[in-house]
């Protein structure tokens, strides 16, 4: 969430780069903003197909040093929401960066802020038993599988001072249907930002096993590079 005084800014690559080249990218735009590296404060990687539990665990290794590097960890804690999805269609051939959001010197009515990516995993350490009706995509499946997660989202906005007046974008991220629990289990849950509607990424999460995966965020701004 944006401190006073600031707002955070969402951005989305026209067509998605290598995550390392996306980084360059981020700190060329960055610079031109006249903004330090640790502005960055949101992640959305799109990746060619989900990964094993051990193979993501191998990923974040060379992505938190990266994130090291730019001296934006805090003690062992990473402070960047992201959402890492493998899209159904056009997918790259790499994990790439598709979108990030950053601050700026700004004032909004109310603050900003990017709601981190969760799937339908209660805990991780548990690999695939944690998964929420794992390998169910059975209609009460994955309405259950939505409503675990909203109830993250949920969470995690209130987490941050937010509600769901100042939520702008709702994306859900599953390669399963979803129009026969979107009104129920994310709409009406959602309140006024509704009016939005959310946006469908046919994609999958990124571990194997996991079926669905939403974020959201409140900001004032969206660029398009």
């Amino acid at each position: 969430v944006a401190k006073p005084g600031h707002e955070i800014v969402h951005a989305t690559l026209v067509a998605p780069v290598p995550w390392r080249d996306g980084f360059a990218r981020i700190d060329r735009h960055l610079r031109e903003a006249k903004r330090p590296r640790t502005a960055l404060c949101g992640i959305e990687l799109r990746s060619p197909a989900p990964f094993t539990f051990d193979g993501f665990a191998g990923f974040n290794d060379g992505y938190r040093k990266l994130l090291a590097d730019w001296d934006i960890l805090v003690g062992e804690d990473n402070p960047i929401p992201r959402t890492n999805v493998a899209p159904v269609a056009a997918a790259p051939t790499e994990p790439s960066l598709y979108a990030f959001s950053y601050t700026q010197p700004g004032a909004t009515p109310e603050p900003t802020f990017i709601v981190a990516g969760a799937g339908e995993l209660r805990d991780r350490a548990q690999g695939p038993e944690g998964i929420v009706r794992h390998g169910d995509t059975s209609p009460d499946g994955m309405r259950e599988k939505a409503r675990f997660v909203m109830a993250i989202m949920q969470d995690r906005l209130r987490t941050l001072g937010g509600d769901f007046r100042r939520v702008t974008a709702i994306d859900i991220y599953t390669a399963q249907p979803i129009h026969a629990l979107v009104l129920d289990e994310v709409l009406k849950p959602a309140g006024p930002a509704a009016i939005h509607g959310v946006h469908w990424y046919p994609s999958r999460p990124p571990i194997q096993g996991l079926d669905y995966e939403m974020d959201m965020r409140g900001v004032a701004r969206e660029l398009a590079l």
